[in-house]
């Protein structure tokens, strides 16, 4: 079961592939100011919420999706990370997805215990072009994590990661397109060229939205919204023979 987990909400652009942010998107329908970080008033504390039964909400097992609605190593967010950590210590029984495009905070945003790395912490970095690939996975690689995946999203390019993922140091590549208005093409060659890589390296790969302008074999494809996760599971089919 996954679940998704927003103590804070809101982020700062910082690389090309946050041009077309969902989360601003998003919170301009609702006439919010996306750029407005806020701590939630609610589900701060999301994972040690329990029913009236006593279980927790989020049961055994789980995967949680941590702050994909902003990013878990903003500096508007140091007053109230190490609340998080001590929240994140209290379910060892679920996994903590954390995917951020600020890794070089990471040294300075973990707490004192975290040595070679929570076992229920996973740290993923997105890198939607070659810059940011470059940028961001050297600094992962070198990390203490005991799980490390490339989110390779909102694509631009292709994005070459042979001499990352030679180094046995990436458990996952999971790539996808770029969702709502403006959104820019996610082209079928791309993937399939990076599905190519992790097998020949032997790395999970994960093909999970084809964003709303999909490109396959020549043909554009405009694809809405709710569409584009079973789309991307059709294509990861047809690339699988």
């Amino acid at each position: 079961m996954n679940s998704l987990w927003s103590p804070w909400h809101g982020c700062h652009k910082c690389s090309p592939g946050c041009l077309n942010c969902y989360v601003y998107y998003l919170d301009k329908i609702h006439n919010k100011d996306a750029s407005i970080i806020t701590k939630s008033k609610t589900n701060f504390d999301l994972p040690l919420k329990k029913n009236r039964k006593g279980e927790y909400k989020i049961p055994s097992g789980s995967e949680i999706a941590t702050c994909f609605t902003s990013d878990f190593f903003l500096e508007e967010a140091d007053a109230w990370r190490n609340d998080c950590w001590n929240i994140i210590k209290s379910r060892p029984d679920v996994n903590f997805l954390i995917c951020t495009k600020r890794i070089e905070r990471f040294k300075e945003c973990i707490p004192a215990d975290w040595h070679d790395g929570y076992s229920n912490v996973l740290i993923a970095v997105t890198c939607e072009n070659q810059e940011m690939a470059d940028k961001r996975i050297p600094i992962l690689l070198e990390i203490p994590a005991p799980k490390k995946y490339v989110f390779v999203g909102p694509i631009l390019e292709y994005v070459d990661l042979k001499k990352y993922l030679k180094t046995h140091k990436i458990d996952l590549v999971s790539v996808s397109g770029e969702s709502y208005e403006n959104a820019r093409v996610c082209d079928f060659n791309w993937i399939k060229a990076i599905y190519k890589d992790c097998l020949e390296f032997h790395v999970s790969f994960d093909f999970h939205q084809t964003g709303s302008n999909f490109l396959k074999d020549g043909k554009y494809y405009k694809i809405k919204h709710h569409d584009e996760y079973e789309q991307a599971k059709k294509a990861m089919k047809f690339m699988k023979g």
